[in-house]
């Protein structure tokens, strides 16, 4: 493709130079495709350069692309492992709470059954009192 493109610069260039040629004389002739010689090198040189920038831009984005895809690796890691950390946390706090809730209904028990003997022994002593 390139060559194709450096193939018309040429003649079109030749053509130019032949229209010239039956105008001027030789040496300008070849004054002329000296220079067009080293327009064509430098163009060369330039598509050279070109393909070595659009090198460093595919292999850039080639670079971006694999960097994307291992940081979505990573957050996708990441956040498995943080839900996993966050249920167990709220797992251990449920089951605090519900360790709390079972000690405190304990505790109401025993202080139901205090209160009923407490109860018991007030009505006895009333009992003795108005007995005596």
């Amino acid at each position: 493709m390139e060559s194709e493109g450096t193939e018309v610069a040429r003649k079109r260039m030749k053509s130019a130079i032949d229209v010239k040629e039956g105008e001027v004389g030789d040496g300008i002739v070849d004054r002329v495709e000296e220079e067009i010689e080293t327009n064509i090198a430098g163009s060369e040189e330039m598509e050279i350069r070109i393909t070595g920038i659009l090198e460093k831009i595919e292999n850039f984005t080639q670079l971006v692309s694999e960097l994307l895809e291992s940081g979505k690796t990573i957050f996708r890691d990441l956040s498995s492992e943080f839900e996993e950390r966050m249920i167990m946390i709220h797992k251990a706090q449920i089951e605090k709470w519900q360790e709390e809730i079972k000690e405190l209904r304990l505790l109401d028990v025993a202080n139901e059954e205090v209160n009923a003997v407490l109860h018991n022994a007030r009505c006895l002593l009333q009992g003795v009192r108005f007995h005596s």
